[in-house]
């Protein structure tokens, strides 16, 4: 009965707007929609399923820690192909050229240090969520408190370009106003979270890896068929669309030096603090089958963004001058360029490959979002509420009802921020939520697990200015200062905080501890090498801590 009504509620939203025509020259495309109802369909069909295999909390956050490392490792490449990715890389290499590939490397680069430094202890020292490892010797109460604050700045931003790619992708498909497709966004998610847990967006996320992967390769292969399989012929004919050598060169998207360097920092860094993907690393049962996931996840994520980069240029050639795809109203392409993949799709296949793409594109989002939304109502749930404001002493089922609370409000928070962030380019957007990752989360995981020093103290003051100075920042720069708050000139000049604030999180981390002499330090530094034992071993307590 409750499924009925939440898919009648959900028709709703998608019809109420039915009359609804958007600007641009296309008409509904009745093959897209079918096959975008189809998968929504199914993966509600693969929730009601989890559901009735979620029981319990572990069941919940980790899928009762059943999944293999392959599975896992095309679930975190299902996870972090994100519209970020996808739609909105592919649009920065529409727009700006061969400076677009900043973002591509730069989204891989991180994978490495993972795979290196943090999947095998993390694994062997968590349970939940990655504040188990982080509190494993120091104090429980002001580490989860901050990692869980660390976590849901970095889910909100990472939220907002996910619901922008979605709202702008349905716009398109569905001829709905922006804002009912943000809230159809918003339903969908609340329900696979709710109700399947982590099995759900799992398999969500697998079986949308799979269909990426295969449309964006078959995208890729058309475009390099249509310029005779030669990257020279797809640059000279780029270069000819755009009137313009420039986009061959670097500079076009990150002029100055400082700016450069930071988004480096953040997306290299800033891997290693997303709590949705340390996650995901707890679902397998054992440190090997976590470095196996790592393995697997590198080589498809690698893959992609390979296509990415081809399918931009790919757009540069295909839509630039034809009329079809531009919109004679607001100029440049019809949904910005956030949406070149998508037509890109339509000019290789027609209708049908469009519909497929555009699917494609949608479980993209509720794969990820799912994935985000999850992470969030875990700090509440388990970090805030089991271990904070419980102390320990809360039995499973109050916690997941907590857990389900908080996913529906994590959702109305991120229909609202979709809607107020609508003009942002989703690749940028979650350029800033990897910087808040890598000066919050990172700085006191890798410290925690690393250094013999750490403190409770250094922990929690280097983490909170790290975690203060990247949001202070972020809220100081044109993204938000001046396009979502309309004032004329930023604060903050440059484009992304990390290089600032994930320094001041290591500074203050490290002085803050070494001035610590008291007997809590004592013996928080005395408890390091019983956790690093059971770090490289998996040998001990699991999730213990001394406090």
């Amino acid at each position: 009965m409750k499924w009925g009504l939440l898919l009648l509620a959900l028709s709703n939203v998608l019809f109420a707007a039915g009359d609804a025509q958007f600007s641009g020259k296309r008409d509904l495309n009745v093959s897209a929609i079918i096959m975008f109802v189809l998968f929504v369909v199914a993966t509600l069909g693969i929730t009601y399923w989890a559901a009735k295999r979620t029981k319990t909390a572990k069941d919940f956050y980790t899928a009762g820690g059943g999944i293999t490392g392959f599975q896992n490792g095309l679930a975190i490449a299902g996870d972090y192909m994100s519209a970020a990715s996808f739609l909105g890389i592919s649009g920065l290499v529409y727009l700006k050229g061969f400076d677009g590939l900043i973002y591509s490397i730069g989204f891989l680069v991180g994978w490495p240090i993972i795979l290196f430094l943090v999947a095998e202890q993390l694994r062997n020292l968590g349970k939940y969520t990655f504040s188990d490892v982080a509190s494993y010797r120091l104090k429980q109460t002001p580490i989860r408190i901050l990692a869980a604050l660390g976590s849901l700045a970095t889910v909100a931003l990472y939220l907002i370009a996910q619901m922008v790619g979605a709202g702008q992708l349905i716009q398109i498909l569905f001829g709905l106003d922006y804002e009912y497709a943000v809230i159809m966004v918003g339903i969908l998610m609340i329900l696979y979270v709710t109700f399947g847990g982590m099995l759900a967006t799992t398999w969500v996320q697998i079986i949308k890896a799979v269909l990426l992967l295969s449309g964006a390769s078959f995208m890729a292969i058309m475009i390099m068929y249509k310029v005779g399989f030669s990257f020279e012929s797809l640059f000279s004919q780029a270069v000819a669309a755009k009137k313009s050598v420039a986009i061959m060169a670097p500079g076009g998207l990150v002029s100055d030096p400082i700016s450069a360097i930071s988004l480096g920092i953040a997306l290299m860094f800033g891997t290693a603090g997303l709590p949705h993907i340390l996650m995901r690393f707890f679902t397998v049962s054992d440190a090997k089958e976590a470095r196996k996931s790592v393995f697997v996840a590198t080589g498809f994520i690698g893959y992609f963004y390979i296509l990415t980069f081809i399918i931009g240029f790919g757009a540069i050639v295909l839509l630039t001058n034809d009329p079809a795809y531009l919109d004679p109203v607001k100029g440049g392409i019809i949904g910005g360029g956030n949406m070149s993949a998508i037509h890109t799709a339509h000019a290789i296949g027609g209708n049908l490959f469009l519909g497929f793409i555009s699917a494609v594109a949608f479980a993209t989002i509720l794969a990820v979002v799912s994935g985000l939304t999850l992470a969030g109502a875990s700090a509440v749930s388990h970090d805030l509420y089991a271990n904070v404001v419980a102390r320990g002493k809360v039995d499973e089922m109050t916690e997941m009802r907590v857990s389900k609370y908080s996913t529906i409000g994590l959702g109305i928070v991120a229909i609202i921020l979709g809607i107020a962030f609508e003009k942002q380019n989703i690749a940028f957007m979650v350029g800033l939520a990897f910087a808040i990752a890598a000066s919050a989360n990172f700085p006191i995981l890798f410290l925690s697990m690393f250094w013999k020093k750490l403190t409770t103290k250094g922990a929690v003051y280097g983490g909170s200015l790290g975690l203060f100075t990247a949001v202070v920042l972020v809220i100081l720069s044109k993204a938000v200062w001046v396009d979502v708050l309309g004032y004329k000139t930023a604060i903050y000049a440059y484009g992304n905080p990390a290089l600032f604030s994930m320094s001041v999180a290591f500074v203050g981390i490290w002085i803050i501890s070494l001035m610590d002499k008291s007997e809590d330090a004592a013996k928080e530094i005395a408890a390091f090498d019983h956790q690093y034992i059971r770090s490289q071993t998996g040998i001990g307590a699991e999730g213990s801590s001394n406090h």
